[in-house]
């Protein structure tokens, strides 16, 4: 099959990026960050988490983010809400997408949220019929779909199961997360010729982690499956939890600098994405986890 034409970019920064730091990021600093990523013509950005700040402290305030944010017309802000409570909460702060998850791995499932994946997808229902009556989009998540720290291998079959569970909760797209970053370019296309034998390829994103640095790979391999959504994050803000020291998040920069190369259209301004990401890790203290980001930083310096 051929590569997509276009491509679009969730930049989970602000979201799935910050919110494993330890040291509270600013709230002035994340509506700073998310203002700059609105400029640079990114069009869905995961600006915000509706959980309790008692389990991720870095979401505390994510309704005054919601609310301070200069909004630009076409982008959708998008927002973590693991129940009503979150789900009426974004609801308040005007979040145009919410996002709700699950895994593919009952090991995770259970470790995690002490509950089965069906029970955890079952949980999901009073809010997703509430924002299907508010007219808010709907994102299911589906955490591990190709491997588990906790089972090692998962089956395409198993994420497949997990789809067919969010399609039926009325999600409008479905996120193929690849948590701890274990994935490789062979079981990506396993998994989505899986479940594209039963579901549109537009309905589907790839979100991988770059720990074992496959995800270059793994995007181009899903693009050869049709897939043309996919998550990343700025200067790759993210550690994984189960790899101390690991790299989170595929860098955004090191991803418009691939798809730039391919001529494939993202309509984000990438010289201003790398400014982005110098940006925030200079803010937070961070070294840029961007090849990309670090290598046109040092061109810059130079002068070269």
């Amino acid at each position: 099959m051929s590569l997509p034409k276009k491509v679009k970019i969730v930049e989970v920064g602000p979201r799935d990026g910050l919110q494993n730091e330890k040291e509270f990021v600013p709230i002035d600093v994340k509506v700073d960050l998310i203002n700059q990523l609105s400029n640079a013509g990114f069009p869905n950005i995961e600006a915000a988490s509706f959980v309790s700040p008692k389990w991720i402290p870095q979401m505390a305030g994510s309704a005054e983010v919601m609310n301070s944010i200069i909004r630009k017309p076409g982008i959708i802000y998008s927002a973590l809400t693991p129940n009503m409570k979150g789900y009426e909460d974004a609801l308040l702060a005007k979040t145009d997408e919410i996002v709700i998850f699950s895994a593919a791995s009952e090991a995770f499932s259970q470790k995690n949220i002490n509950c089965s994946i069906a029970e955890s997808v079952e949980r999901f229902t009073p809010v997703t019929t509430a924002a299907k009556r508010d007219g808010i989009r709907i994102r299911g998540s589906i955490s591990c779909s190709f491997g588990c720290p906790y089972q090692g291998a998962v089956e395409p079959k198993q994420v497949a199961d997990v789809v067919k569970r969010m399609m039926d909760l009325g999600c409008d797209e479905i996120d193929i997360a690849d948590t701890i970053g274990v994935g490789t370019p062979g079981q990506v296309a396993a998994v989505f010729e899986e479940i594209l034998g039963f579901a549109p390829k537009e309905l589907f994103s790839g979100h991988f982690h770059d720990t074992y640095g496959q995800s270059l790979a793994n995007i181009y391999a899903a693009m050869e499956m049709g897939i043309s959504i996919f998550h990343s994050s700025i200067a790759g803000l993210g550690g994984c939890p189960y790899a101390k020291g690991a790299t989170g998040n595929v860098a955004t920069e090191d991803v418009l600098y691939m798809l730039k190369g391919l001529g494939i259209e993202t309509d984000i301004n990438f010289d201003a994405a790398v400014s982005i990401g110098d940006y925030i890790t200079k803010k937070i203290g961070k070294r840029n986890a961007s090849r990309v980001g670090r290598a046109l930083a040092a061109k810059r310096s130079t002068g070269d």
